[in-house]
């Protein structure tokens, strides 16, 4: 049986809602068929398509679940992103001005995992996995990758194959840094002399610059290095980057004008150090995070680096021993990054805090809202919030709020 919808908005995972039922790939005022009674149904038919519906330039679009709104012009798609944060806002009853959703996908994405599944035939099957699904969908390239991982699905394709006595699942996550790709594996365990000799020619053909399984080094051809605002930063195997080299400076820009003429700030969170190197050309930088091979390599760079105030890195779970009053005493201004859970006990101790301003930057506009909410009952007020998008149709939005008393 098939019925006739009018889908009324998208939803925060970006299928059309209609009813309450979530209709993927379409758009508002659509009218679409569906068949059956599911909640989640597929489109049958677009009766009446929408006058912002494109023709998505990708041809796995629809299969692969790497993107859910490559069907949507491009105005309306980031006045959606802007919405995504307001939401959020308003189920925590805060008010703040939302400024347009900046469009930072630049030249693509820097970073990628692929997924590897071997089958019946000879070889893996590599590609994204399907909506959903634990499917792997084989594609053959991707619209979203910046050129600097133009030969990351071939050199995927190589390596997966090579290891061909695996027959778990593998992930191959290739970032590209300044000497080319940096691949690690993670899933094959434990690799034999034989299965590590064949990796490494493997490597070597494909071009890596370095080659790790679980973040313990297969082959190195050149030390991998990120440039953040013209300095060098050692790669750690697997680290996390912004997904977007523009998305990088668009958030590094927004949070220095927050920050103002600040001349202590803490920088938690930090990752490689995309924040404190910036900030550090201006004032005295506290860097904190739990990963300890990120850490490390923020403080490499920073001895080779000239012309910086100090940085002190160190490592150390935000989540188990946030910040106390007392640590964070002298500080003109702290910036805070974390994963998509927030940062709920370190923002119950800067609600109390002493300090002059305070910069969220977040990944998740629902653990965002949480959070500014335990500051806002602290006396914190935030001023504009920034939306955004470097992850390309898709539902993620990043976002960057300042917050003053």
């Amino acid at each position: 049986m098939t019925t006739c919808l009018t889908i009324s908005h998208v939803g925060h995972r970006g299928d059309g809602v209609a009813e309450g039922r979530f209709v993927p790939f379409t758009l508002p005022g659509e009218v679409v068929e569906v068949e059956g009674e599911a909640e989640r149904a597929a489109p049958v038919r677009i009766v009446s398509p929408s006058p912002d519906r494109v023709a998505p330039p990708c041809p796995h679009f629809g299969t692969c679940g790497g993107c859910a709104l490559q069907h949507w012009a491009r105005a309306p798609y980031l006045d959606w992103k802007r919405d995504l944060v307001a939401a959020a806002l308003r189920q925590h009853g805060l008010v703040a001005d939302i400024a347009p959703t900046i469009d930072a996908h630049g030249e693509g994405r820097r970073r990628v995992a692929f997924h590897a599944r071997r089958g019946d035939g000879p070889r893996p099957t590599v590609g994204f996995a399907a909506a959903r699904s634990h499917a792997i969908i084989a594609i053959d390239a991707c619209p979203l990758l910046a050129p600097g991982l133009g030969g990351a699905l071939a050199a995927a394709r190589r390596i997966a194959t090579t290891l061909e006595g695996v027959a778990k699942p593998l992930d191959l996550q290739v970032t590209a840094a300044a000497q080319g790709l940096d691949m690690d594996l993670r899933g094959a365990g434990r690799l034999s002399e034989r299965e590590r000799l064949r990796l490494i020619e493997a490597a070597g053909a494909a071009g890596l610059a370095r080659l790790t399984n679980h973040g313990s080094l297969v082959m190195q051809r050149e030390q991998p290095v990120v440039l953040v605002d013209g300095l060098a930063v050692p790669l750690p195997p697997g680290a996390f980057l912004q997904a977007t080299e523009a998305g990088e400076t668009t958030l590094a820009r927004l949070v220095l004008g927050a920050v103002g003429k600040a001349k202590a700030v803490a920088d938690l969170f930090c990752g490689v150090g995309p924040f404190a190197l910036r900030l550090a050309r201006q004032a005295r930088v506290l860097a904190i995070d739990a990963d300890a091979p990120a850490i490390a390599a923020l403080a490499a760079a920073t001895r080779t680096a000239s012309g910086l105030k100090p940085i002190r890195a160190e490592a150390r779970d935000l989540f188990r021993r946030p910040l106390l009053a007392a640590e964070l005493k002298g500080l003109d201004a702290v910036v805070f990054d974390p994963p998509r859970a927030g940062a709920e006990a370190q923002a119950k101790l800067l609600a109390k805090a002493d300090i002059g301003r305070i910069v969220a930057v977040s990944c998740n506009p629902a653990t965002f809202a949480r959070d500014a909410t335990i500051l806002a009952a602290g006396g914190w007020k935030p001023g504009t919030l920034t939306p955004v998008d470097q992850f390309r149709w898709s539902a993620h939005v990043e976002l960057v709020a300042d917050f003053t008393r």
